[in-house]
Order: C-alpha cells, then sequence, then structure tokens
C-alpha cells in the first residue's frame, strides 16, 4: 500500500530524477498489474485516468462512463499493489455535477490520491468554436486552469495538459507543476491514432516549454502522445526539445501489452507436440 505524497516530496523526487540525468516518466496505469509492473520499472509517478479502460478494453483511446465516479472507485485496486510512488488522478473539472471545485479535489485527496491532472480535458474533444460554447456557460478551459489554481493553493502537486501556448500560459500562471504539451492521441499499436510527424509535434512542444519558461523556469517540462509512443520515439524528444521526460498512456498500458501477448501467443504455437 502507497502512502500519501506531499507536493514537495514528488517534486523533490522528480529533481533527483533530473539530478542523475534520467528522463522523468509519468506511466499511466488503469489497472493493478500495470501499476505494479510500472513501480517495478521505475516510474516517477502513477497517473489513474478514465480513459484506461477504452485501451483495456482494446479500443481506441476513449472516455466511458462517469469519469470522476470511475477514477475515485480505481485508486485501491492501484494503491493496493504501489508500494512507494506518489499516485495522481485525472479530474474531470467540467462535470457541472461538481461545481465546487474544491469540494471535488478533496474528495480524491480524502480517498488517498497525492496529486492530479486535468483529464478529461476539453482541448482533446472541441475544436476552438465548441470550446468557445462551453467556456459561455462555465465549463471551458478556463474551469480546469481554476481547478489546477485551486489544487496549487492547497499545496497539492498538479500537471497540466495544454495543447497551445495560449493554454500553457494560463497553467503556468495558475501555479502548475509539471506542464504537459500535448502532441496529439498516441499514434501506434492495434488502435492508435493517425499523428504528424516527430518534427511537428516537437516544434510545438518547444514552442509551449519556451513560453511557460518565461513565465516560471521552474516548472518541470514534460510531453506526451502524438507520434512520440516508444523509448526510442522519446530519443528524438529529448533531443529536439527541452521536455526533461514523458507522460505515457497507450505507450505504457496498450501497445505494450498489446506486443507482449502476441509474442507469447506465437512462441507458445511454435513448441511442437509429441505426437508432430
Amino acid at each position: 500500500m502507497s502512502r500519501q505524497f506531499s507536493r514537495e516530496e514528488i517534486l523533490e523526487r522528480l529533481r533527483r530524477t533530473m539530478a542523475a540525468g534520467k528522463p522523468i516518466l509519468v506511466a499511466c496505469c488503469g489497472a493493478g498489474i500495470i501499476a505494479k509492473c510500472a513501480e517495478l520499472g521505475g516510474a516517477d509517478i502513477i497517473m489513474v485516468v478514465c480513459t484506461s479502460k477504452s485501451r483495456l478494453m482494446g479500443l481506441p483511446t476513449t472516455t466511458l462512463g462517469d469519469p470522476n465516479n470511475d477514477v475515485l472507485a480505481l485508486y485501491h485496486e492501484i494503491d493496493n499493489v504501489v508500494k512507494d510512488t506518489p499516485i495522481i488522478a485525472g479530474i474531470d473539472a467540467l462535470d457541472p455535477r461538481y461545481w465546487d471545485l474544491k469540494k471535488l479535489i478533496n474528495r480524491y485527496v480524502k480517498t488517498g490520491y497525492s496529486g492530479l491532472i486535468n483529464y478529461p480535458t476539453i482541448a482533446t474533444y472541441y475544436g476552438e468554436h465548441k470550446r468557445a460554447i462551453r467556456e459561455s456557460v462555465g465549463l471551458g478551459f478556463s474551469r480546469e486552469v481554476k481547478m489546477i489554481n485551486i489544487a496549487h493553493e492547497m499545496d497539492l502537486f498538479t500537471l497540466a495538459y495544454v495543447f497551445n501556448v495560449d493554454d500553457a500560459e494560463q497553467m503556468a500562471k495558475a501555479g502548475v507543476d509539471c506542464i504537459v504539451p500535448h502532441a496529439g492521441t498516441t499514434s501506434g499499436g492495434l488502435a492508435g491514432f493517425k499523428a504528424g510527424t516527430k518534427e511537428e509535434a516537437s516544434q510545438q512542444v518547444q514552442e509551449i516549454l519556451e513560453a511557460v519558461r518565461k513565465i516560471n523556469p521552474h516548472i518541470v517540462s514534460l510531453a506526451h502522445g502524438g507520434p512520440f509512443a516508444s523509448p526510442q520515439d522519446t530519443e528524438y524528444l529529448y533531443q529536439h526539445t527541452s521536455a526533461v521526460g514523458f507522460l505515457g498512456a497507450s505507450s505504457i498500458e496498450r501497445i505494450p501489452i498489446e506486443r507482449a501477448i502476441i509474442d507469447i501467443v506465437q512462441q507458445f504455437k511454435a513448441v511442437s507436440t509429441r505426437s508432430e
């Protein structure tokens, strides 16, 4: 059973990783076995989000069910097998059933989570026009920024998915600890999405990181998604951006499982029986 970590404890953990010259890894884990193995592999942070369910069903990444209640319910399964790694939650700030964001955050804290990220995020599913419409009723990206700011004032560890410079600047001013430029839904594997090139994605990531650094040079810079789906892909990311780590979702809990099971089944089928 993992313990609850303070914001400073998590930041110090990340500083040690960076000081050792190693990349930070935030591993999305939607099942106990994945979290258990991610910790054994050295993940710095375990993240629990609502879209894991679709990936573990063999489907493209999709929001299913009731994001907040599902993530809250999943905590025990993850915590039960994680020994000493911070577990953070993807909180749906846009669920209108929870107008009081501080009360919603406190539900996660009381459950045991050590921090949060704005996920699901409106930027994943809506273009600028629909984002503006949602904003007009108080359910836009500014509400996600407000959630991060409230969590920061509560001295909780925070990450933020951002898709452009404006999003990133808002989150930086809100006090976020880790910025995560989202390069698009992850490509690769059996259910991956089509992504742009590593060059295009790296340019997008770096533009965001440079804008954030002007506001707060101490924010930890990560990246996620798009054409960055494997450890080899992140080599390109680190060579062409100032990112010091990676947040993996499909690249942690979907693609490796697909490859491993296909490989082991083929190995079992390749063994000859005595009758042959």
